[in-house]
């Protein structure tokens, strides 16, 4: 559970850096208090804690490739892109499914987190402790020992969504492929996933 005096997440809070395409859909997660995924972009599990939201190259030279905000998950249904924008009722993917994360107020990070080499991401599990502490994009990685703690965390959040599945064990090749290539990305600190 995440810390709600402070606002910030818990050391164990699980945390799904997310990409937020353009300062108006920052606008709309500010105003509306909602942030949207494609279900056929999202990543496997969307019932997390907190986003943190990643500014790519839209906000501009000086708001650009950072994370500056971050905002706790409150709850998540699936509906269309329709409905979500309703002024958009031509739109060529209103018809497509998506999550939506219903959302708290945005809360500033003390420092912005900086993306070095990463530019192009899209999402990043990761953990509050590691969030709270990184300066940049691969200080968000999940190394050694919090693997274990990452992986029980999204094994349990599926559970709890009716989204486990008895023959998900952790030597799943999805998962373990997932984890072998945002370490093999760490290294190389570069992120490469399009939306």
């Amino acid at each position: 559970m995440s810390n709600e005096m402070e606002g910030y997440p818990a050391s164990s809070d699980l945390v799904l850096v997310s990409i937020i395409p353009s300062p108006h859909d920052l606008e709309i997660a500010r105003v509306l208090g909602w942030y949207r995924i494609p279900l056929r972009y999202a990543p496997k599990i969307v019932h997390v804690d907190f986003l943190a939201f990643y500014q790519p190259g839209s906000f501009g030279i000086n708001n650009r490739w950072q994370i500056r905000h971050i905002a706790a998950v409150r709850g998540v249904e699936l509906t269309t892109r329709g409905e979500l924008l309703r002024d958009e009722p031509d739109h060529p993917r209103a018809h497509e499914e998506y999550y939506k994360l219903q959302i708290g107020p945005l809360i500033a990070l003390p420092k912005s987190i900086r993306a070095g080499k990463w530019k192009r991401i899209t999402f990043i599990y990761t953990m509050g402790d590691l969030l709270l502490r990184a300066k940049t994009m691969s200080d968000l990685v999940v190394r050694n020992a919090q693997r274990e703690i990452l992986w029980r965390t999204i094994r349990e959040r599926a559970y709890k969504q009716g989204e486990y599945s008895t023959e998900m064990q952790i030597e799943d090749p999805d998962i373990l492929k997932y984890l072998s290539e945002l370490q093999l990305l760490a290294e190389e600190s570069e992120w490469y996933q399009t939306i």
